[in-house]
């Protein structure tokens, strides 16, 4: 009788603990969808606002400017929690300490662009007059705060991948190794073609497939949880 009751105690624990993990994992998942819907959504909506011209962070002003802060806020919070999840998961392995903190760090880095507001340009909101417009040190503090995020999550494609691999899973990992070259071009396009067409372009590609990563990555990582299981 006490054997079967430590044996269905373990078994409850088990559950409870793969729970939280996919718990974890699933905020993850679903940051990237929320962040570019409500962002999409904005770029579409509020007068004023050229997406072939604006990035999504400049819809922090203007009166309707708490909805992408709190988009930021949010989103930024959600990848911090999958951090946590994809280090329950990778963790004592290769990859496991290093890889969800470049993660976390990401995601805090997208948390305190909410936190430091991006500045008025180019006409955006309306009334802001065209051109690059002040640099405020706020300003200033959004875009190294995405700019390290970036960096670190860069690098935790790479980290991450010795850790998928580590587990088999190659096919995955030489992805993650491909996003994470294909981020870091993008990143070095934005800052070397700065004020044109090809910076926003690249800016938006790095923004869609850095998300595309998280999500993916936290997917993987859920599916393998519930297989070890």
């Amino acid at each position: 009788m006490t054997s079967k009751i430590a044996v269905a105690d373990t078994t409850g624990g088990c559950d409870r603990q793969l729970g939280i993990t996919r718990s974890l994992l699933g905020w993850g998942i679903v940051a990237g969808p929320v962040y570019l819907v409500a962002g999409l959504t904005q770029a579409f909506t509020r007068p004023g606002f050229d997406i072939g011209r604006h990035a999504l962070s400049l819809l922090e002003n203007g009166h309707l400017g708490w909805i992408q802060i709190g988009n930021f806020l949010l989103t930024g919070l959600m990848v911090v929690a999958g951090a946590i999840g994809v280090r329950r998961v990778l963790h004592p392995g290769r990859g496991g300490t290093a890889g969800p903190l470049l993660v976390g760090a990401y995601g805090a880095g997208v948390f305190l662009a909410g936190i430091f507001h991006a500045d008025p340009t180019d006409g955006f909101p309306p009334g802001t007059p065209p051109g690059p417009g002040e640099t405020t040190w706020h300003g200033l503090l959004h875009m190294a705060s995405f700019g390290v995020g970036f960096l670190c999550l860069i690098a935790a494609c790479f980290v991450v991948a010795r850790g998928l691999s580590a587990r088999g899973q190659r096919r995955s990992a030489w992805g993650s190794r491909v996003a994470g070259l294909a981020l870091f071009a993008c990143v070095v396009a934005t800052f070397a073609a700065a004020g044109t067409t090809v910076a926003l372009v690249a800016l938006w590609a790095a923004v869609v497939l850095a998300w595309a990563w998280v999500t993916v990555v936290s997917a993987r990582l859920m599916k393998e949880a519930g297989s070890a299981r």
